[in-house]
């Protein structure tokens, strides 16, 4: 943890992987009680400086670890995840555990069942101690009315990013081991770079997700939040699979584990600085030079080029709007003023636009999406960095401007993660150091769908190589 934190650097239990407390828990050395208390006692003694998890459940986590202790010494084997400690966004539904969204509108309602991926989760061996923090209704600054703004734990003046932040923040802060978060437009992959850890967005349908306003969309998934990549792949195997009521759910492939045990630079692997059209922040491309130039010295080939995806940013306001539409507007009429005014801007437009807006709208993402396969036959993985801006001040709602390019709207920033969500690409944030400045530098890896595995095997290598492993 930096200095300019303010939090004292977690030792012990807190400072190993996921995978290795679970080595210990395996061999006897930790039980999930202790692994659960330490997270208690983190979050306890460090969440007043970055507000990562508001809402706590720590003696029901106690008992689930010692329901546990109890299954194993009847004979039952360990779970995949030996009782780890888990934050789940909130937003997503926890058995008797209040779920919020972060506004008004959501708050105060108790699930009776939890949602399909944490059920998933929980039967693999996850504890909840707690749900995190998130942007109000979606966006990308985790700040609400409810329960205020999730600091960096880097540099407390600035945002987490969102809508994730609360579950990259408990990460980064070392509260938990593994964070839950979904993501529309880069929820979990903006919050995991700014806080320097890693987030999936997996192709839709690789993890089950809640029922939606409108099942049919392929924008909204559920991901994991780690701390190192074989910690993710971890998570993964432990929250994917087949569900039946969600109808783009599909079969788990192979272990995310192995693939995450073979690092290679195998592929043929293209890399932009901004996909050809979108402003960037100098520090970024800078940081980002840094991090391509250590990976091509460790013996990584690539290409320079950029995919055509001219005209999808377009795209991808008219769909935003449709889908806002779609899943508030029964709530519109009567609860305006409830609505934060990025939220009430896409309802609104999603209002304004014609059937032939929309069906243009359709057709021409389809079209990008044909390109696309074009250019993930010709290579198999993509590089960019994962955010167009460094972290910015929590006060503010989003960059007014990236690199002299004024921004339209708060989802112009988010552009660099949003392409890969419309598409349906899976998309990983990886760690990559730090900037002169001290900030966390992401690099986002991007393959077609279905490549998960592929991404976490180079993944994997990216983070040998950046670590200074050979």
């Amino acid at each position: 943890m930096s200095d300019a934190s303010g939090l004292a650097p977690s030792n012990g239990i807190l400072a190993l992987s996921a995978v290795e407390a679970i080595a210990e828990i395996r061999k006897g050395h930790l039980s999930p009680l202790e692994v659960v208390d330490a997270a208690i006692g983190r979050i306890e003694a460090t969440d007043a400086g970055i507000n990562a998890i508001p809402v706590r459940c720590f003696e029901a986590a106690r008992g689930e670890a010692g329901r546990l202790m109890e299954k194993k010494a009847a004979g039952e084997d360990w779970p995949l995840l030996c009782g780890l400690p888990l934050a789940v966004k909130d937003n997503t539904d926890v058995l008797g555990v209040p779920t919020s969204g972060g506004s008004a509108l959501t708050a105060g309602r108790v699930p009776e069942v939890s949602n399909p991926t944490i059920d998933r989760l929980q039967r693999n061996g996850a504890i909840v101690v707690g749900k995190s923090n998130l942007s109000e209704l979606g966006g990308a600054n985790t700040t609400n009315a409810l329960f205020g703004a999730t600091r960096n734990p880097f540099f407390p003046a600035l945002t987490s990013g969102g809508s994730s932040g609360g579950s990259a923040a408990a990460l980064a802060a070392r509260q938990v081991f593994l964070g839950h978060g979904n993501d529309v437009g880069g929820s979990l992959r903006t919050p995991a770079a700014f806080c320097g850890v890693a987030g999936l967005r997996p192709t839709p349908g690789l993890v089950p997700r809640k029922p939606l306003s409108d099942p049919f969309d392929t924008v909204f998934v559920e991901g994991p939040m780690a701390r190192t990549i074989p910690d993710l792949a971890l998570m993964l195997d432990a929250m994917s699979g087949f569900h039946a009521p969600d109808l783009l759910s599909r079969e788990q492939p192979a272990s995310f584990q192995d693939a995450a045990a073979r690092p290679s630079w195998a592929g043929r692997i293209a890399v932009s600085w901004d996909l050809g059209l979108l402003p960037v922040d100098q520090g970024i491309r800078a940081g980002f030079r840094g991090a391509i130039d250590r990976l091509q010295r460790a013996g990584c080939a690539m290409s320079e080029t950029a995919p055509g995806i001219a005209g999808l940013p377009g795209v991808i306001r008219a769909l935003r709007g449709l889908a806002y539409l779609a899943t508030w507007g029964r709530l519109w009429p009567q609860s305006r003023d409830h609505f934060t005014p990025e939220v009430a801007g896409d309802i609104a437009h999603g209002e304004s636009l014609s059937a032939r807006e929309i069906a243009s709208a359709m057709e021409q993402r389809a079209a990008i999406y044909r390109r696309m396969q074009g250019f993930f036959s010709e290579f198999d993985i993509l590089i960019c960095p994962t955010t167009q801006v460094a972290p910015f001040p929590v006060e503010i709602m989003w960059p007014a401007e990236i690199d002299g390019t004024q921004c339209e709207s708060y989802i112009d920033w988010i552009m660099i993660t949003y392409v890969w969500s419309i598409l349906g690409c899976p998309a990983l944030a990886v760690p990559a150091g730090r900037d002169r400045a001290g900030m966390p530098v992401s690099l986002q890896i991007v393959g077609p769908p279905q490549s998960e595995k592929r991404l976490i095997s180079f993944a994997a290598r990216v983070e040998q190589a950046l670590s200074g492993q050979s």
